[in-house]
């Protein structure tokens, strides 16, 4: 059945695309994921962070960006400022040093909300896959493709499928809840 691949394919890109969210959201911890949806002016165009620099972790509350070209520095530093990430950098010269602060616990509960909106809305997306599968696989018998046997077979391996993407999001979920609250 093709329409098991595009189903796969569609959760897949539904994961990938909650992963990219919960990477934006600061934990108290540095992490090079953090600054992935920064975009900096490079002449004129907006060129990825990552494009730019090289990305390092050398404590576990310190970022530093290291540009391959020296005279980006000052434009790789406004492409962080203005990305609002809500860490102010500081440049030395040579790098860009990006110190995260520590979360006040009113900070982790606001954060773990956001946790929690993005993993529903992963679900939602999920649920609507599974809309047009069964849509789909319905209309292929009302149109005498498919018996009602295969048809009940199909919806049953599609639930099965559904469930476990649920399953996998709710562990993506849990585990940057617990990332988020972990002092």
């Amino acid at each position: 059945m093709s329409g098991k691949k595009t189903l796969e394919e569609k959760i897949q890109a539904t994961k990938d695309n909650l992963k990219e969210n919960l990477n934006t959201i600061r934990a108290g911890r540095a992490n090079p994921a953090l600054l992935d949806k920064v975009m900096v002016d490079y002449y004129g165009s907006p060129t990825p962070i990552k494009a730019l620099a090289n990305v390092s972790v050398p404590d576990p509350r310190t970022l530093l960006v290291t540009p391959f070209d020296p005279k980006s520095l000052s434009n790789i530093e406004k492409g962080i400022n203005e990305a609002n990430i809500g860490i102010n950098p500081s440049n030395d010269g040579k790098v860009i040093r990006l110190v995260v602060p520590t979360l006040t616990e009113e900070r982790r509960k606001e954060l773990t909300k956001s946790v929690k909106k993005y993993g529903e809305e992963a679900k939602v997306a999920i649920r609507n896959v599974r809309r047009e599968v069964n849509e789909s696989l319905k209309k292929q018998q009302k149109d005498g493709e498919l018996t009602e046997d295969d048809v009940k077979a199909a919806l049953n391996d599609t639930q099965k499928v559904i469930d476990k993407a649920i399953k996998d999001i709710d562990e993506m979920v849990a585990a940057k809840d617990k990332e988020v609250m972990a002092v």
